[in-house]
């Protein structure tokens, strides 16, 4: 679905990824994760062309038989909703506030050339309903009227509006409730069920990696450290890194013991030595 061979992003005074190698395929959930300023969301942001313009990317960004680096500004904009879409952290950026969502959803649609103004509604009303909001309430809202979480909800209707194949998810949940965020990651997950749209989602909680992901990558400081099936780089994580991320996961209930993962018997058995002279 997609591949990345060699991706160099950089400014005038800093490599921020470096030679990086990633692929998606076709229906499956692909987790880029690490700590801030990891590399993984400027990674991400060179998918569509969405790079500030004091950073540049070379390499290869594979999508259809074409380098996504070497189209223009203009071949890249046909792309953006109608084959590659995202979900950004601020959703609320999503959304001009004094417009209702219903009127910013068809001009999405009327921008890649779907005229009929009944049909654009229709299609507009049925992405709500998939994303469970009452629709035709959202549908003549404006932003400032709905909640984080329905309007959250209503960037991934904009984002799956005309049927993309890939969804990129740039820590959806960062500004939600843990409530209404596992809902959300829920509702992305059926979503991809139902179509078969691949994701790629940036992401630092490797909690809910394990529930939703098929596979991770794990960036460390702009380079690709360890990828693998989820389950098993989490349950054997053979990258120091990753066991250090591993290990500054919370737990679930204060006085808790943190379970970790870890490589070898010597590793779990110096672990449970420490805990006895504590």
């Amino acid at each position: 679905m997609l591949t990345i061979e060699g991706l160099t992003i950089r400014t005038n005074v800093k490599t921020i990824v470096e030679q990086l190698k990633l692929a998606v395929r076709p229906g499956e959930w692909c987790a880029l994760a690490g700590e801030s300023g990891s590399g993984k969301s400027m990674t991400a942001f060179a998918i569509g062309g969405l790079l500030p313009s004091s950073v540049t990317a070379e390499g290869i960004i594979a999508w259809k038989d074409n380098n996504l680096l070497d189209l223009s500004a203009k071949q890249r904009r046909s792309l953006l909703g109608s084959e590659i879409s995202y979900i950004f952290q601020d959703y609320h950026g999503a959304f001009t506030p004094f417009l209702r969502v219903g009127s910013q959803l068809d001009e999405l649609m009327r921008a890649h050339g779907k005229q009929d103004r009944k049909a654009r509604k229709q299609r507009c009303i049925e992405v709500l309903e998939r994303v469970q909001l009452p629709a035709e309430r959202v549908y003549r809202s404006y932003p400032f009227q709905l909640s984080g979480g329905q309007l959250q909800r209503a960037a991934i209707a904009a984002a799956l509006l005309l049927e993309p194949k890939l969804l990129i998810a740039d820590e959806p949940t960062t500004a939600l409730d843990t409530l209404t965020a596992h809902r959300v990651l829920q509702l992305i997950d059926q979503i991809r069920t139902e179509t078969g749209i691949s994701v790629l989602w940036i992401t630092h909680d490797l909690r809910h990696v394990r529930k939703y992901a098929d596979r991770i990558a794990v960036m460390h400081e702009g380079s690709l450290v360890e990828t693998g099936e989820t389950q098993a780089v989490l349950n054997h994580p053979a990258h120091p890194y990753t066991r250090r991320l591993l290990a500054a996961i919370p737990p679930l209930s204060p006085g808790a013991p943190v379970r970790l993962p870890y490589n070898s018997t010597e590793e779990q058995n110096a672990l449970e030595r420490s805990a006895l002279h504590e």
